[in-house]
């Protein structure tokens, strides 16, 4: 991302953090900082992090002023040990001070999001499983957590409801119209990509013979999941439905569902299940 092109989603994201954080203005620094000064600043990892948020760090400062400095020592993504200094900033020190909580938020809880991402993928190995996001995340933040999910090579699923058809159990239960029958309906009304949530083999049959693009292995274990893997191998067909474990994966078992030969691997926890990465910072009087 490009610290003037930010998604459109992220910048008023940041707008929204500072307005929320400054109110009608930050008195105590207005109050004892003078207002030509100026300082250096850092921030610091206190532990091991996969660290996402340098632009979107860079930008929170530059709209409070715009000729400020900011370098950032890594590219998002980067796996940085403890104890580092990964942002140096240099400008005024009232701008430093007011900008100071909402970057520092931003970059924890991006960072956050990756680090827990990177787990997965490593509990993973060395097995080829795409470890995939959900839509369980932070309102409003879509956008900025599924960018922290890519770099750290995880791969995102429905950014929204439009992307993608994706039949679940709800829409089977009310439909009262067989898989094979809302798939027909589905590829009459759009061209877009058409998933199936199954629960049962017998439901997976159904699918797999509805040739979709994509098949969700709903709470299954790892030897219903191998049975269907092993069942996949006797098709000969040129395309068939890309598989997608969904459900109950957490880093204790994942080894156990990517090891069946799984194409891909769908994890709420990513985004709904973290710890903000502990990152301060340090001014340079």
């Amino acid at each position: 991302m490009d610290p003037k092109k930010l998604h459109p989603d992220i910048e008023r994201l940041i707008d929204l953090a500072l307005r929320e954080d400054i109110g009608a203005g930050d008195i105590t620094t207005e109050l004892f900082v003078p207002k030509q000064k100026t300082s250096r600043a850092y921030m610091v990892t206190h532990e091991k992090a996969t660290i996402v948020g340098a632009q979107i760090v860079k930008r929170v400062f530059q709209k409070l002023d715009p000729k400020i400095n900011v370098c950032c020592a890594f590219k998002d993504g980067d796996i940085i040990p403890a104890n580092k200094r990964i942002v140096e900033i240099n400008g005024k020190t009232r701008t430093i001070l007011i900008g100071e909580r909402v970057a520092l938020n931003f970059i924890s809880h991006l960072s956050a999001i990756a680090t827990n991402t990177t787990a997965f993928l490593k509990k993973a190995r060395p097995y080829q499983a795409q470890i995939v996001d959900t839509r369980k995340t932070t309102p409003g933040f879509r956008v900025a957590e599924k960018y922290a999910i890519r770099c750290a090579k995880g791969v995102n699923h429905r950014m929204n409801l439009n992307d993608m058809i994706l039949i679940k159990d709800n829409h089977h239960l009310i439909s009262h119209l067989s898989i094979v029958d809302m798939m027909k309906k589905a590829k009459q009304r759009t061209k877009k990509p058409i998933g199936v949530e199954v629960e049962t083999f017998q439901d997976f049959q159904e699918a797999w013979e509805a040739n979709p693009d994509l098949i969700l292995l709903d709470n299954m274990s790892p030897s219903q999941i191998k049975r269907i893997i092993d069942f996949t191998k006797k098709d000969r067909r040129k395309r068939v439905p890309m598989l997608e474990v969904s459900g109950g994966v957490n880093l204790d078992n994942i080894r156990s569902f990517a090891k069946t030969g799984i194409e891909r691997i769908s994890i709420g926890a990513l985004t709904h299940t973290k710890k903000s990465v502990n990152i301060s910072m340090e001014i340079v009087i």
